[in-house]
């Protein structure tokens, strides 16, 4: 007798296999780019995901200093900050975080998409964003992923 089985699937973080993703931030738009990166890092693009388990892969960006911000956002959008004083409330535009450490926005753009929790401080561990086209990871033979 055939039975269909009704269990439904969940990973372990044991059985996940992480593979490495390259992503190319050239003149691609913030927003559109982290959200994707943010996908991939939680493991939304793969059958088996759960949403409690790091069942996503390792992120590699590259070419951040190229990112795009479209419209006026370069001078007007604002990063907040606090230095933990009464009134040390600090507000820094854009394009100077791009001058001191261009991979800052993309790191922070992302990580405003994963959950806010333990999970999500151990996601943004497998996120490594690189200001220009080099980086150190070929060993692991990423694969490419185009983001329109």
């Amino acid at each position: 007798m055939n039975t269909i089985s009704n269990k439904t699937y969940s990973a372990k973080s044991s059985t996940v296999e992480k593979k490495w993703v390259l992503v190319d931030a050239e003149e691609k738009p913030l927003g559109r780019l982290a959200s994707e990166v943010a996908s991939v890092l939680r493991g939304k693009n793969k059958a088996e995901f759960t949403p409690h388990v790091d069942t996503g892969d390792n992120v590699i960006v590259i070419n951040a200093e190229k990112v795009k911000l479209t419209g006026k956002k370069m001078t007007d959008k604002l990063y907040f900050r606090h230095t933990g004083y009464p009134g040390g409330e600090k507000f820094t535009p854009a394009y100077k975080i791009m001058e001191k450490d261009p991979t800052l926005l993309v790191t922070k753009a992302v990580k405003g998409m994963l959950p806010r929790n333990r999970l999500g401080r151990k996601l943004l561990t497998n996120l490594r964003v690189y200001a220009g086209p080099v980086h150190p990871h070929t060993a692991q033979q990423p694969e490419i992923k185009v983001i329109k």
